[in-house]
């Protein structure tokens, strides 16, 4: 999700478009969103494991020297914002610099991982048969929300699933930690993460969280659906009538928070994001998400429902070409605004949109991506590590998340098999490995 700044869009969710997107925390054993991956155990844990304490640190090099002067003066700062000494030391307790935030800041998946990869492993079998079992079991919680909000209760699931594989990824850093090494360590964007550290404090402050509930993604996203901490204090709601929103152990209040979201960006209720169409061959007229035309406009230039069939939905819709003219096209609503909003990416809006169909039990994307290498489910990314680590790679557990160790491997194999070392873990390498 993004918060509106000065006529721009800034994250409000874990993935950071404008920070260079998805940090998505897509890391595990290297680089690659534990959600859209589907990292185990997103439970909160319950001590913040830090690397040595600020003056241990202060001591070992002058960068920690610098760090320690700059939390010093975040100290004096969070005064001013009413936070009181007592929580801002309980908070930065044995804190000290994690430097991995800085090298994620520029590695996200969204603006990086070419279409048809994202999208195989964030709408796969595996997510439908999970998202349906999460639905069933929360299925009062999202029936309220969707009653309160006007939100559809599949998108609201569909971005639970995206956002956090339905609350099992794994979240990697303390808040605290990572937004006060940006803060104080990144070149850039230090002022919106600073306003990020001090709603985290006021979170803490106001009771409803504790210090070891503050883990979440590298830009400080956290909670089942992965809101940014000014957007908690903004939008969190109760959904399960306790008093207070926790969007970390309580599912009902992290699906009400969402719908409440989704409303406030736009959503309008009883109406689709979109569909897929069928674009004629050599189509030279306009696509992308802002331009906006009637529907006689787009029927007029030949685009049919994908199958047969003529347009419909209520308003003006946009063209989305997202592997261009020759691959899948989706004529897109409010509704996708509303989903895009939540991240600023069109994959990752397009995943939710597609999950939210295929939750309901629709196809996927049917159209043909134009490529000879798709990308993988999370399933067959396990069956590519077990098969690398038959062949003597380690590349760590077989958990479909791909990281460093797995892209050295690939990257072995693509050398053997002549084609460009990229460590993408995609269809010819595993028909590869299955050959052998």
């Amino acid at each position: 999700m993004r918060e509106r700044r000065k006529g721009r869009t800034e994250p409000v969710g874990q993935h950071d478009a404008s920070l260079s997107p998805a940090d998505r925390s897509r890391q595990g054993s290297g680089n690659v969103n534990d959600a859209l991956m589907g990292r185990a155990s997103f439970r909160p844990m319950k001590a913040a494991p830090v690397l040595l304490t600020l003056a241990a640190f202060a001591a070992a090099t002058p960068a920690a020297a610098d760090f320690s002067s700059c939390v010093a003066g975040l100290r004096a700062q969070a005064a001013q914002h009413g936070i009181s000494g007592a929580t801002f030391d309980a908070a930065f307790k044995n804190v000290a610099a994690e430097p991995k935030v800085i090298e994620l800041m520029n590695n996200q998946p969204e603006f990086k991982t070419p279409i048809w990869d994202y999208l195989a492993a964030l709408t796969d079998d595996e997510k439908v048969a999970d998202g349906k079992a999460a639905m069933r079991q929360y299925a009062s919680a999202l029936a309220s929300a969707e009653q309160r909000y006007g939100v559809d209760r599949y998108a609201i699931a569909a971005v639970w699933g995206v956002e956090s594989d339905f609350g099992k990824a794994a979240k990697r850093f303390y808040l605290p930690q990572a937004l006060s090494t940006l803060v104080c360590m990144a070149n850039r964007r230090q002022s919106y993460f600073r306003g990020e550290l001090m709603s985290t404090l006021k979170i803490l402050q106001r009771g409803d969280l504790e210090a070891a509930d503050l883990w979440g993604s590298w830009a400080g996203a956290f909670g089942h659906t992965q809101f940014m901490p000014s957007t908690y204090l903004r939008l969190g709601v109760d959904g399960d009538g306790d008093g207070r929103s926790d969007l970390v152990n309580s599912v009902p209040d992290a699906l009400h928070s969402t719908a409440n979201y989704l409303r406030k960006s736009g959503w309008a209720s009883g109406h689709s994001w979109g569909y897929e169409v069928d674009v004629p061959s050599g189509y030279s007229g306009p696509s992308g998400r802002t331009s906006r035309h009637p529907l006689s406009y787009w029927q007029g230039h030949g685009l049919r429902k994908i199958g047969g069939g003529g347009l419909s939905g209520g308003g003006s819709a946009a063209l989305l070409l997202p592997a261009g003219k020759n691959g899948p096209g989706f004529l897109v609503f409010k509704n996708y605004d509303a989903a895009f909003s939540y991240n600023g990416s069109d994959a990752y809006a397009l995943a939710i949109s597609i999950l939210t169909d295929r939750l309901k039990g629709r196809p996927g994307v049917q159209g043909q991506w134009p490529t000879d290498d798709l990308g993988l489910s999370r399933n067959e990314r396990r069956e590519l590590q077990r098969l690398l680590i038959a062949r003597g790679y380690d590349v760590g557990e077989p958990d479909g998340a791909v990281g460093a160790k797995t892209r050295a491997a690939i990257m072995a194999i693509e050398a053997q098999i002549g084609m460009p070392q990229r460590g993408r873990p995609g269809m010819k390498v595993l028909k590869a490995l299955r050959g052998r």
